[in-house]
């Protein structure tokens, strides 16, 4: 049994559960997912601060983990730490918001992606360059209101999520669209499921970039 590291960047232990959730059940057979919480910040970054700060989280709760992972998984869409986990670990890491980028332009297609923060619009399009996807890039499309009052309510959430992803392909000409955000998973895997798009659930993509680079 291969145990996987997965590291909630956002303080929330109820997100890290369904977080792990997904992952479990996206995982092969033989991985056991390891879910850790960063020790402090908000419960749902919405800020390129709270992003930052939550890289230090990211690594404390790596050097915390047991030390036969053989994969580390970051589950917030801004990848906070990622750089630093890569320099130190001798396994492994991904990030959610790199490894559905790959996998949304998988035959060359344009992506867009729909989330709910605002404020993290500049550091989404910055891991789009850092992964070399701007040319691919067809932008942003945001839901309306709080993002921490609107992910708080599941269906409105995923309503909001559905209209953000239809304007992203209507809109901006993308020919796949991202759910940006690691506590925004249960929604994507929703709309993932039902909507008639090719729409990107950014857990599922990171277990499947992680089997890809274990072999």
């Amino acid at each position: 049994m291969s145990k996987i590291l997965l590291i909630n960047p956002n303080a929330s232990e109820a997100t890290t559960a369904m977080m792990a959730d997904i992952a479990q059940l996206s995982a092969p057979a033989p991985w056991q997912i390891l879910p850790r919480t960063a020790g402090k910040g908000p419960l749902m970054i919405v800020n390129a601060t709270e992003l930052a700060q939550a890289a230090l989280e990211v690594e404390d709760c790596w050097r915390e983990a047991p030390s036969d992972c053989a994969g580390v998984i970051i589950s917030a869409f801004g990848d906070p730490g990622l750089e630093r986990l890569r320099a130190l670990s001798a396994v492994p890491v991904v990030g959610i918001a790199e490894a559905s980028m790959l996998e949304a332009v998988s035959g060359g297609r344009r992506f867009g992606v729909a989330t709910v923060t605002p404020d993290l619009e500049e550091p989404i399009a910055g891991r789009v360059a850092a992964v070399g996807l701007a040319h691919l890039y067809t932008g942003i499309r945001l839901t309306e209101g709080d993002p921490r009052a609107l992910s708080g309510d599941a269906q409105a959430l995923e309503a909001a999520l559905a209209q953000a992803v239809q304007r992203c392909v209507d809109e901006d000409g993308a020919q796949a669209v991202i759910i940006g955000g690691g506590p925004l998973g249960q929604a994507a895997i929703a709309l993932a499921e039902r909507l008639d798009l090719p729409v990107i659930a950014p857990i599922p993509a990171a277990v499947r970039r992680l089997a890809q680079l274990m072999g």
